[in-house]
């Protein structure tokens, strides 16, 4: 334990009742939640079965369990679980789906899956602003859940005639996810909670499996995450949560950081452990984080500091209009990179919305520097792999009719939109799912016999497909089902280049292998699982994190400050530091600046040697030109420590002299 300073090692140790972390950012958290898991189960012995760990991202589970495998004999950490919150709950509802009320093979609906049930069930109601209401009501909706609120409750709360709406679609929609066997994201907590709560024997048998809990982003928790925790820890109250109330900055999903302060209103033997030593920043980045945040109201005090040098001053540029302001971070970024003979990669660029890279990726285009945006297309976003899933999801669980729809006409079919309403209105009368109604003898009163005949004929290849899944070994069966439906040359129809097809074609290849890599690492172990199973985890993997490919490349790395959370860089920009753009309108407009400020405060944090922010004079909205209102932050930033430019008439010369020394480096790097 050389390497954990004195506080690191008190957290580490601690094991004699309920325990709260205070990590600051850079302070080394996930050295101590590693370092604690190996604790526990070599020198306090507890077996690694007993033990969980739980974090926000499939990202943060993987580098835990990496470290942890480093540190502990394979042997003493088998069983251990280290996953997700919606990772522990998946398993929870698998084991005890029984109890729920669910069939084996349940669909997991993905954010777009319920976004089509919900706009459905709208229309049905006669709504004639389904789609421009829609992505509130699946926000409302999701609140909802998260709180713990039940469709009848939510309903006898309604505060107007909207939310009175919103309830008894809220109400439907709990019933075709029932009916359909399948649960949303926000289930993967709240169904839980809810068994749990009803079942105290089901609880006691989770209580006896998991001794010890470690909680990682605790501030990120919700009302459901944290009734989870409760009950699961509440008889031993053995538990370790790690969080900073500093960079609470999710209350848009429901994250509260009030559940660090309720942890000891519940437990009152909570002992706090404050770590505020940082291993990656200068003091100056330290000292202008630690001001900022100052502003805020804080229950738990604390301050970062640094052995690190001072370090150089932090700057702000303040630019004539957002075009200059995005020609200013490019040139800046070539003039470092030359001058000090550093790689793109050392420089990040962070922005309050993905709005504001466009203009700057233009910029860094005319210069030729490199760049990665963070959060590009997700690997099961594209089409060709929602078909694949869709085919998948539909021989794990026929009921699921977001999967049935999704491919009954891909390739086509001539089943047409008619047929397809017509089926709909007849299951609906049945209360039973799209697939179930074909079986039905009196659909033939309500489906055209051509259309129903087709539809069938699909429904029979399904079936046969299901059976032979589960006799047969289910990859050659997967790879056999886009054989069958001539999928690759369905592509080559529908691709812009023969190239392009194949390219799609390789990443359906790819995701079954994903699929068999999956069952064969399971083989033989404890965590064995089945084709369901690995095809739910896979719709779960996609719904917990983006799948663009990590780039390791020299590129400069340009992200959202909200998506930065976690990340560090040598040398960060942090652009459009305006009022009503950091901080946002609407948190002007609601009074509620202080989590714009904890933003502000997880982007200086980022930086390890230097930071400069930059802001418009001027700003089009609108197609008009706007003066603007520098940020409030800035003016809550030690001045001592700050240096302003392009606010004074010397802007000018000292511009010039910049870019003869940047031509010069460009030359000298030229061998000219």
């Amino acid at each position: 334990m050389a390497q954990l300073n004195p506080r690191q090692r008190d957290a580490v140790h601690y094991v004699d009742g309920p325990l709260l972390v205070l990590a600051g950012a850079g302070s080394g958290k996930t050295s101590v939640i590693t370092r604690k898991l190996a604790y526990l189960i070599e020198q306090v012995g507890i077996p690694g079965r007993h033990i969980a760990a739980v974090t926000f991202t499939n990202k943060a589970a993987r580098e835990m369990k990496e470290r942890v495998s480093k540190l502990v004999d394979r042997k003493q950490a088998r069983g251990l679980t280290v996953c997700t919150f919606h990772n522990l709950g998946l398993t929870i509802i698998r084991e005890e789906h029984a109890h729920l009320g669910y069939h084996p093979g349940f669909t997991i609906f993905d954010a777009e899956d319920a976004k089509a049930l919900l706009q459905d069930l709208m229309f049905q109601e006669g709504s004639t602003e389904a789609g421009d209401e829609l992505n509130d009501v699946q926000m409302v909706i999701s609140n909802w859940k998260n709180a713990m609120l039940a469709p009848g409750h939510a309903l006898s709360k309604a505060a107007d005639e909207r939310e009175q709406r919103i309830a008894l679609v809220y109400q439907r929609y709990c019933e075709y996810l029932k009916a359909y066997n399948a649960v949303d994201f926000d289930d993967l907590i709240l169904l839980p909670v809810q068994l749990f709560r009803d079942m105290p024997d089901v609880l006691a048998k989770w209580q006896r499996k998991i001794r010890y809990l470690l909680v990682d982003e605790y501030q990120d928790t919700n009302l459901c995450q944290y009734a989870l925790v409760k009950l699961l820890v509440a008889q031993r109250a053995a538990f370790t949560v790690v969080g900073d109330d500093d960079q609470s900055i999710y209350a848009w999903r429901g994250a509260r950081p009030e559940n660090l302060v309720q942890l000891k209103a519940d437990f009152p033997s909570l002992k706090i452990i404050k770590l505020e030593q940082n291993y990656r920043s200068t003091s100056r980045i330290l000292k202008a984080a630690n001001t900022v945040i100052a502003n805020n109201p804080h229950v738990f005090e604390k301050a970062l500091w640094s052995e690190h040098a001072v370090g150089e001053e932090l700057r702000v540029l303040r630019c004539r209009n957002e075009d200059a302001e995005a020609e200013r971070v490019a040139t800046e970024i070539l003039d470092r990179k030359l001058k000090q003979g550093l790689t793109f990669r050392d420089f990040a660029v962070l922005y309050r919305g993905n709005h504001q890279s466009r203009l700057l990726e233009v910029k860094l285009q005319a210069y030729q520097i490199p760049y990665h945006i963070s959060g590009g297309q997700s690997f099961f976003s594209r089409g060709e792999i929602k078909d694949a899933m869709g085919y998948l999801r539909l021989l794990v669980n026929p009921d699921d009719d977001a999967a049935f729809l999704r491919v009954v006409n891909v390739p086509r079919r001539e089943i047409g939109p008619k047929t397809l309403e017509q089926l709909s209105h007849y299951a609906r009368s049945r209360k039973v799912s799209l697939f179930r109604s074909l079986g039905d003898m009196g659909a033939e009163a309500h489906v055209p016999e051509r259309g129903l005949d087709k539809l069938r004929r699909f429904a029979n290849w399904v079936e046969r497909t299901c059976q032979r899944l589960h006799q047969e070994d289910p990859v050659p069966v997967i790879k056999q089902l886009f054989t069958d439906i001539e999928y690759e040359e369905w592509l080559h129809e529908h691709s812009g280049s023969p190239k392009q097809a194949e390219r799609r074609m390789d990443n359906v290849w790819y995701l079954v292998e994903s699929i068999r890599r999956m069952l064969e690492d399971g083989r033989g172990t404890a965590d064995e699982i089945g084709v369901e199973d690995a095809i739910t985890k896979l719709v779960l993997r996609d719904m917990l994190e983006q799948q663009a490919e990590e780039d390791d490349s020299d590129k400069v790395q340009l992200l959202t400050l909200h998506a930065s959370k976690g990340l560090e860089f040598p040398h960060v920009f942090i652009m459009g530091l305006e009022e009503e753009i950091l901080p946002h309108r609407s948190s002007i407009e609601s009074g509620d600046v202080e989590e714009e400020r904890r933003l502000m405060y997880v982007g200086i944090t980022r930086a390890r040697e230097t930071l400069a922010m930059t802001y418009s004079a001027q700003r089009k909205q609108y197609g008009e030109k706007m003066e603007t209102i520098p940020s409030r932050f800035l003016d809550e930033l030690p001045e001592e420590d700050v240096i302003w430019e392009g606010v004074g008439d010397l802007d000018k010369e000292a511009n010039q002299k910049r870019g003869k020394a940047t031509l010069k480096a460009l030359l000298g790097d030229l061998g000219l």
